[in-house]
């Protein structure tokens, strides 16, 4: 093996920065090299990557193995003591040019290269101009998370919310376009939280009338998952006005029941997700909804678990990704009373749990 091979786990960020790797490592000249890039999301996330690692040196015997990502981020030292592991790297120093010039010079100096992720204030500088498919490509905004879910482990492995500029944001996606991509999707960890770190305080639909705007020859204009409570005045504007954005939202909602989603420590109730669901179908007739829900959170009855299906109905949502709940040490949902895991495997496995059409 020469080029090195990538393993990606998890989200569309997680992609993102993968492809990002893939060149720092191109250019640092780096050789004979496996890189798996983890997530942290769920305890089955962390099983997963394990597994992969295990997998991927006995494929590769003789390469230099680094694990990255998410759940490197957040348990550094359960990789390294992996017999498989040569190096960890935290997802900052992943995506520095001279952590990978360093890798492909002397290796064997850090076998643990992970800083304190929330002491970060901007996001890697690091831009791709094609990531994506030939129509396709991906923009990422925005990385990390001010909020504390309780379930929520990721905070603790991408850091506090930081924002890309709208000026910067603008000038990738008109170099895009002018490659002939009639997509963009813009992706981060909470969407709906990009500008607050910036002068002025922008929201997230003024960055999406802006693109809008400034880039006219764009065709289409995509928005990955959201949290609906922080939808601003603008973004509604965009969603009622722009025939260029896309008309499906990913909504971050979690669960339909309000003392789980207060146990959550989520910022909306049930009635809130269905007020916004039907005022953007009010605003975009076409509009059609994805969402996110756990299934099994910790003191969930039957009762609850229900009212979580009828948020499928009333929120007319056509796909859904559900998580069966992991524990994630660390979080305070780890030390409230658990559900039986066959509970929880059967609510994930629910047809009406899967989602429609």
């Amino acid at each position: 093996m020469s080029s090195p091979v990538f393993s990606n786990h998890g989200c569309r960020l997680n992609m993102y920065e993968t492809e990002a790797m893939k060149e720092l490592a191109d250019q640092a000249g780096l050789t004979n090299t496996v890189v798996i890039n983890t997530c942290a999301v769920t305890a089955e996330a962390v099983r997963k990557a394990k597994q992969d690692i295990r997998k991927l040196r006995r494929q590769n015997p003789e390469a230099k193995l680094i694990v990255t990502g998410c759940a490197a981020q957040t348990e550094p030292d359960t990789f390294i003591q992996m017999t498989e592991v040569d190096v960890v790297i935290g997802n900052t120093e992943k995506m520095q040019p001279s952590i990978w010039a360093g890798l492909a010079g002397d290796f064997g100096t850090e076998p643990i290269q992970v800083d304190d992720i929330m002491s970060v204030t901007e996001t890697a500088s690091h831009l791709l101009d094609g990531f994506g498919t030939r129509s396709r490509a991906y923009v990422q905004v925005q990385n990390g998370c001010d909020h504390r879910c309780t379930f929520c482990i990721i905070p603790f492995g991408r850091g506090n919310s930081r924002s890309v500029p709208a000026g910067v944001v603008v000038d990738q996606i008109k170099r895009l376009v002018d490659k002939g991509y009639a997509e963009i999707v813009l992706t981060g960890v909470d969407m709906t939280s990009w500008g607050a770190d910036l002068p002025a305080k922008p929201r997230l639909g003024d960055l999406v009338l802006r693109i809008l705007k400034l880039v006219p020859d764009l065709p289409r204009l995509r928005i990955s998952s959201i949290d609906s409570i922080e939808v601003d005045p603008a973004l509604m504007q965009a969603i009622a006005t722009e025939s260029r954005l896309m008309p499906h939202l990913h909504l971050s909602l979690q669960h339909g029941d309000d003392l789980i989603l207060k146990r959550m420590k989520r910022r909306h109730l049930r009635s809130d997700a269905i007020r916004f669901t039907q005022e953007a179908i009010r605003l975009r007739p076409d509009m059609t909804f994805g969402a996110d829900i756990i299934a099994g959170f910790p003191t969930e009855t039957e009762a609850h678990f229900e009212n979580s299906l009828d948020l499928v109905r009333e929120c007319n949502l056509t796909w859904l990704h559900v998580f069966p709940y992991s524990v994630r040490n660390g979080t305070p949902a780890a030390r409230m009373p658990q559900v039986n895991g066959r509970d929880i495997k059967d609510r994930a496995a629910t047809p009406a749990g899967r989602g429609r059409g």
